[in-house]
């Protein structure tokens, strides 16, 4: 299971990168404190996995309950994801707390995220963010344990009980291992952050621990199953056991790298500033011929086209995309204004945005190029999301 995240924007197109549209995530459950709640795809198929092996152990314990014990199960596998809910929903508390905005949260296959859109300010507020889903899990189980004590263990209420308290004691308990991406990496960061005053020291100590983690994993959890079943046999529970594990240190190896990603994408953040990455322009009026604006654009060395109206305003902005799609033989017959997006209120932005500001403009207003417009709302020149994306694929690869 994994807890609270710290949101990413991928530094190439698609979803959730800069002008990409905003992905949705699954189904829309709900929004408590109003952040929305989805739960994809994926989880059907853990609700399916956990219905057939809790039906099995039911099977084993009650046995009169016939082919009941899957909806019993499947009941299950509700009330521990509302579980895993209550989790993320203490990660949100907090960050809402500390005036952090929580993007969504999503329960999938290996339990829930809380997509957090910035970092803790402090090591000591990192901690709490951390600390606090793993500590709900920990309260969970002790409630569902004083619960048991008033019911017979024989019966399904009390078998619920029980598979409610020891999974969410698991939960916590696998959710405090010190490796990113889960809690316990977080909280490992916390402290080398607050020890060594460097949070991407922090990071990069409890990414490394977390990779460590997702082999043994991959290499554990097979040998324990084939331990226990005490077989030399390679058995049909031994393969799923394998798979399990496979697919979970995958997911603990590619959140471990991708938090390193995320904290180097922070740090160059501050240095992305509009002003450098604007484009030079050429102002041209909605019926000159795209092959004469594209002339106009290589005598005057500018890598944007502007539309104007008769006033010399700038009314629209050529899509790149647009003009890469007409063949060059048709250049000189095709107008610019049928390749242009108009100018609304969010695609003129200031030009001395930088960092998390310039980031949360285009996020407001998706799209593929922007005007940039000086204090006095004069224009400065155009800022090209593939630009954007190809710096900070430039700085996430080191260069």
């Amino acid at each position: 299971m994994r807890g609270q995240q710290t949101s990413g924007r991928p530094p190439a197109g698609g979803p959730g990168a800069p002008g990409g549209p905003e992905p949705r995530g699954g189904i829309l459950m709900g929004r408590p404190f109003g952040v929305p709640v989805y739960v994809t795809p994926s989880w059907f198929v853990i609700a399916a996995l956990i219905t057939w092996v809790f039906g099995g152990r039911l099977a084993e314990v009650l046995p009169d309950l016939g082919g009941t014990r899957y909806l019993v199960s499947f009941s299950f596998a509700v009330a521990f994801y509302a579980s895993v809910l209550v989790h993320e929903l203490a990660h949100t508390v907090v960050a809402l707390r500390y005036k952090l905005s929580v993007r969504r949260i999503q329960l999938q296959f290996f339990g829930g995220v809380s997509e957090i859109e910035k970092e803790a300010e402090t090591p000591l507020r990192e901690f709490w963010l951390a600390f606090v889903g793993p500590l709900l899990s920990l309260v969970l189980g002790g409630l569902f344990y004083l619960a048991m004590q008033g019911v017979d263990t024989d019966t399904v209420p009390g078998v619920l009980l029980a598979g409610l308290m020891v999974s969410n004691l698991v939960v916590a308990a696998f959710n405090l291992l010190p490796g990113l991406p889960l809690d316990g990496g977080r909280i490992l960061r916390a402290v080398v952050w607050g020890v060594t005053g460097r949070p991407m020291t922090g990071t990069i100590a409890a990414a490394w621990v977390g990779r460590a983690l997702a082999l043994i994993v991959l290499i554990g959890l097979p040998l324990a199953s084939a331990a226990r079943s005490g077989s030399d046999e390679f058995t049909s529970d031994n393969l799923i056991d394998a798979l399990l594990a496979a697919v979970l240190a995958v997911i603990i190896w590619n959140g471990a790298t991708g938090s390193v990603r995320n904290a180097r994408l922070r740090e160059a953040l501050p240095a992305m500033k509009a002003r450098e990455l604007a484009r030079r322009t050429v102002d041209v009026t909605a019926d000159t011929p795209l092959g004469e604006a594209l002339r106009r654009a290589r005598e005057a060395q500018a890598g944007a086209i502007v539309v104007v109206d008769g006033r010399g305003e700038p009314t629209a902005l050529v899509k790149e995309s647009a003009v890469s799609a007409i063949p060059e033989h048709r250049r000189p017959w095709v107008a610019v204004g049928a390749l242009a997006r108009d100018l609304e209120a969010g695609l003129r932005i200031p030009v001395d945005l930088d960092g998390e500001a310039l980031l949360a403009a285009l996020r407001r207003t998706p799209a593929t190029e922007y005007l940039l417009v000086r204090a006095d709302g004069t224009a400065y020149g155009v800022l090209a999301t593939a630009d954007l994306e190809r710096r900070l694929t430039a700085v996430l690869a080191g260069r």
